[in-house]
């Protein structure tokens, strides 16, 4: 498996101690790069991403999606973790829910990264 929330990121200037964001990046990124080979799963993963950007802020007044915030990502990732703990949850070699989301999450923290445009 990859990094829990504990052993992931000591903390910097950026991100508090024990943020999973850096360990889900560096777990899950390479699978990104599938998305060329693999049109099902860019579209399974969309489909995680806009899921929990609908779990994580409303829609603003202009029905336009708010910003998402880096905290609020590492917030739902630290819970979502925690429920795979639970279950005993081991990465498989193909997808499942689990893959699908923690993807998702990657996803979602390579966009905010992009400047804007």
């Amino acid at each position: 498996m990859f990094a829990t929330p504990d052993e992931s990121h000591r903390g910097s200037p950026h991100e508090p101690a024990g943020c999973p964001l850096p360990g889900i990046a560096a777990a899950f990124s390479s699978r990104l790069a599938e998305f060329a080979f693999e049109p099902g799963l860019v579209a399974a993963v969309d489909q995680h991403a806009a899921q929990v950007r609908e779990l994580l802020y409303a829609q603003g007044p202009d029905l336009l999606p708010l910003p998402l915030e880096r905290a609020e990502l590492s917030d739902y990732a630290v819970g979502f973790l925690a429920a795979l703990g639970e279950i005993g949850w081991r990465e498989p070699v193909g997808y499942d829910f689990a893959v699908y989301r923690l993807t998702a999450i990657c996803w979602l923290l390579r966009e905010q990264e992009r400047p804007a445009a």
